[in-house]
């Protein structure tokens, strides 16, 4: 695969800098702030010799665009293997100039036939699948997790303090998302953010489709917030074999991690967590 570096956080800030009226000790005074960026991204797919066609707009964060194109279409099962991407790029065909990074074209190694979809969707910032309605439609595209490694509750609960560090943005705005991998051994490889949930992890996936390195079977997923049914599904897509996050699961996350095989680890804080599926993955002192 042939594509440029992706620039945005270079041409497309993922922050924003604002002027506001904030109440200190009862009076109003007013002071700068800064605030997480959101902007439509539209994606497009053509083949050789093909028109590019949109096929849908996402709301993100800008930076790591071309891993956030790659890794949605990859969970959405629109691309499946490393060399069907020929290129990843920004439009310059667009009417307004200030667009031109908001738009990414994928150029697929051969025709794109538009069968698996047929439709364009629009995705919210936290919509979450996309047009997937149920766990049947994700367990036809993401075999159970089979892995079986366990791993130390000592590490688990060392995994969000180590995370938070990395959360740059966060640190900037408190208005975004995170989303790590860890190795099996507790080491952080990645961190990305952005202010959809499903969005970071669509990134991070995204990397490690272009890097050829998936499956993630051999890894953890680490949350800065609540764990969604989307995201389980995400993680299932790439094999991840364990969930953790600081916040809540829902009940459909818990039911989907069930069937699709994953630990499911909730309210990771301080020293205690909750073990909602697959508990013998993690090994207690």
């Amino acid at each position: 695969m042939n594509s440029p570096s992706d620039t945005t956080s270079a041409v497309r800030r993922p922050t924003t800098n604002v002027k506001i009226s904030a109440i200190r000790n009862g009076n109003l005074i007013e002071r700068p702030d800064t605030v997480a960026t959101e902007e439509p991204m539209e994606i497009r797919i053509h083949g050789p010799n093909q028109d590019p066609s949109p096929v849908t707009v996402t709301m993100r964060t800008p930076g790591n665009d071309y891993e956030l194109t790659v890794g949605l279409l990859y969970n959405e099962g629109v691309i499946t293997h490393r060399d069907e991407l020929k290129t990843v790029c920004y439009c310059t065909n667009v009417s307004k100039i200030e667009q031109r990074y908001n738009v990414v074209t994928v150029e697929l190694a051969s025709a794109y036939l538009n069968t698996a979809k047929e439709r364009s969707y629009f995705s919210a910032s936290a919509c979450g699948v996309c047009g997937t309605t149920s766990i049947d439609d994700i367990a036809a595209k993401a075999p159970p997790v089979k892995n079986s490694f366990t791993i130390s509750s000592e590490t688990i609960l060392a995994l969000p303090p180590q995370m938070r560090p990395a959360q740059k943005l966060f640190s900037q705005t408190g208005g975004l998302h995170g989303a790590g991998i860890f190795d099996k051994y507790g080491n952080l490889e990645i961190v990305r953010e952005d202010i959809g949930r499903h969005n970071a992890l669509d990134k991070i996936i995204g990397h490690y489709f272009m890097e050829g390195l998936l499956p993630l079977d051999e890894k953890i997923l680490v949350l800065s917030g609540r764990i969604g049914f989307e995201l389980v599904q995400k993680a299932a897509m790439a094999q991840i074999p364990i969930i953790v996050a600081v916040s809540a699961p829902s009940s459909l996350a818990i039911r989907t991690a069930e069937e699709l095989g994953i630990t499911l680890i909730g309210f990771t804080r301080d020293e205690s967590a909750n073990i909602y599926s697959f508990p013998e993955r993690i090994i207690t002192s």
